[in-house]
């Protein structure tokens, strides 16, 4: 009789004890399967939205250019601190990665650009930027504020991730290079796959777009100083005119593209600097030009590149000018190529949450982006924000000293970061069952 007594006590107990989760993927689908539906619904509450929307308004009012981002690095910092979300500083000068979930395999990463443009907002509206010949005209701030919005929903939600998160801010995308440079830190390392964001005045409110393969070209830019000899322009028998040679110079390198280039293979020479010369009879002793270059293959780039080089020196030594041509590689990124896998991880993602309208394909196109950097290393997934609403005016394109974000998209981007890295942890267990001590992240 005693025994049947502490059977049935042993039973009572064990029925209040709680059940731990299990870590199979199969239990933890259905977990997300909960979560993910709510994670827009969290992200549009009116606390969470004024919160990203008040980060954003302090970042643009405070613009930094790449590798001065300082003040922005230390508010990201702040709110990671308040969150509870460890992290490492400095990464790549400025950068700033944290950790949220277990700190073993598998891990995913979320990646946000910190940086601003060297230009004059001219804006008017009250958290106009404050410092003069800086501006967040790409969206930047935008991109912190989602990211930090997705870090909120996830570390909530951090005894059910199944894997690591890691989350990666980025310094100098507008030409720096920040990525390569946070690559070499080691930010990605034991990362297996990468998602990020952009904001997009092309589509509406809800709708997002990308597409497989190649979304952004392999980009740089080059300059060459072609010297001849000045003189006055009514004697031009005894000048070596740079300007004439420049200017054979640019029409010779649109052949590249009209003439050399297989039409099916997109392409893009394009020289924007003309400098030479101050005064309407006076030929100068040299003359500057400087342009960018664009491929979606990388042995397209390299043989375009070379074509360059070989057009600019002969055509100067045609008209009896010297030159050298200087590529500018800091500023030079590969093709952005969007993995496979995980774009169909992506659709499935985001038709759940937005519908299968608001799901479309993205059309690529020559601007470049150095998340590239990224995705050239490990799967790499890019895609657009829409925030467009019609009811509230067109928005100026990227770039422009008139450039404003539809801070309504903010829920969207973030609740898509959280969905897509969660969803990615549950269905991806790690790939290495037994990993060498110590050399996970040992930040949590």
């Amino acid at each position: 009789m005693a025994f049947l007594k502490l059977v049935f006590l042993i039973f009572i107990l064990h029925s209040f004890m709680p059940i731990p989760i299990s870590s199979t993927p199969s239990l933890n689908k259905e977990v997300f399967a909960q979560i993910r539906p709510d994670f827009l619904d969290f992200a549009k509450k009116p606390e969470i939205m004024d919160w990203m929307v008040g980060i954003r308004r302090k970042i643009h009012e405070n613009p930094e250019l790449g590798y001065e981002e300082f003040e922005t690095s230390k508010l990201i910092r702040a709110e990671l601190d308040l969150m509870g979300i460890p992290y490492k500083y400095p990464v790549a000068v400025t950068g700033v990665v944290g950790y949220i979930g277990t700190g073993k395999p598998p891990f995913v990463a979320l990646r946000a650009d910190m940086d601003a443009l060297a230009m004059e907002e001219l804006v008017e509206w009250e958290h106009k930027s404050k410092v003069p010949g800086k501006m967040h005209a790409c969206g930047h701030d935008a991109h912190v504020a989602m990211l930090l919005g997705a870090a909120k929903m996830l570390q909530e939600h951090r005894n059910d991730l199944q894997g690591t998160v890691v989350l990666i801010f980025q310094p100098a995308e507008e030409g720096g290079g920040g990525a390569k440079k946070m690559l070499d830190a080691g930010a990605v390392d034991n990362v297996d796959a990468i998602f990020a964001l952009h904001v997009s005045i092309k589509f509406p409110i809800g709708v997002v777009a990308s597409r497989p393969g190649p979304i952004l070209a392999a980009t740089s830019f080059f300059e060459a100083v072609i010297n001849g000899k000045g003189g006055h322009a009514a004697l031009p028998q005894h000048t070596v005119d740079p300007i004439l040679a420049a200017s054979n110079v640019i029409v010779s390198l649109q052949h590249l593209v009209s003439r050399e280039a297989d039409p099916l293979d997109s392409q893009v020479v394009s020289i924007g600097k003309f400098q030479g010369g101050g005064a309407f009879n006076v030929i100068p002793d040299s003359v500057t030009i400087g342009g960018t270059f664009r491929a979606f293959s990388t042995e397209t780039f390299v043989q375009l590149k070379q074509r360059i080089e070989e057009v600019i020196t002969k055509q100067a030594i045609v008209q009896r000018c010297n030159t050298k041509v200087i590529f500018h590689e800091s500023s030079s990124y590969p093709v952005c190529f969007n993995n496979k896998e995980l774009h169909e991880h992506f659709r499935k993602v985001a038709v759940e949450m937005l519908g299968v309208h608001n799901v479309v394909e993205a059309v690529a196109n020559m601007g470049g982006e150095d998340f590239a950097f990224f995705s050239e290393v490990i799967p790499g997934l890019f895609f657009f924000l829409g925030m467009k609403n019609e009811t509230q005016g067109p928005l100026q394109s990227g770039h422009s000293p008139y450039y404003t974000v539809n801070e309504d998209v903010f829920p969207y981007g973030a609740a898509l970061h959280a969905s897509l890295a969660t969803t990615y942890l549950s269905e991806n267990p790690p790939k290495h069952t037994s990993p060498p001590e110590g050399s996970f992240h040992d930040e949590l």
